[in-house]
């Protein structure tokens, strides 16, 4: 499988999890929150019972996938019902964490140099993920130095992002030798601002 094909599948898993409660648009009441919990619990056992007739690595990731689903879910729901800027930052980090999670069990799959530049592709992804749910916080955040705080979270947000990128670029890198390889890693260096 290929970094390409591992990314589309991510993104599908992303864009999957996002929609598992964009029915409910306005704020949960307290019966509403309860029922949901039952339901998405209810959803995970009959997806785990659905990995159980798979074996191996296929197995790891319909489990992980169902994992997934059902945090993304839970996180979703205290999201919708908090309706703060951090519970949904809780529920973006948790979507993230679940594709992470799936990317690496896929990666599994793979050998050498391929799957070491899959799980460093993954990573960067996380970390990605992770720094625009931060921005969409502060974003969010009311206070008078929300601005002063935007800007400070997308200067962080950049630099992580910079930073994974980085590692995914050296990672490929391990694939060369000899002069080849100094070549690559100095490219990468300069590419990413690194000394």
């Amino acid at each position: 499988m290929q970094a390409t094909t591992i990314k589309h599948a991510l993104t599908a898993l992303g864009v999957a999890m996002t929609f598992t409660f964009a029915s409910h648009a306005s704020a949960m009441t307290r019966d509403e929150h309860k029922a949901a919990e039952d339901r998405i619990e209810a959803e995970y056992k009959a997806d785990k019972q659905r990995c159980d007739g798979l074996a191996g690595n296929a197995k790891d990731v319909c489990q992980s996938e169902a994992k997934g689903k059902e945090k993304v879910a839970k996180a979703d729901a205290k999201a919708q019902y908090d309706g703060t800027p951090k519970a949904r930052e809780n529920a973006r980090l948790a979507r993230a964490e679940a594709t992470y999670d799936v990317a690496k069990e896929k990666c599994d799959d793979m050998t050498g140099n391929q799957k070491d530049v899959c799980v460093k592709e993954a990573k960067a992804q996380y970390a990605k993920a992770k720094a625009d749910a931060k921005v969409d916080r502060v974003a969010a955040d009311t206070s008078r130095n929300a601005v002063q705080k935007t800007a400070d979270a997308k200067k962080d947000a950049a630099e992580d992002k910079r930073d994974a990128d980085y590692k995914v670029a050296v990672e490929k890198c391990d694939a060369l030798s000899g002069n080849a390889k100094d070549t690559c890693v100095r490219d990468a260096k300069a590419r990413y601002g690194k000394s």
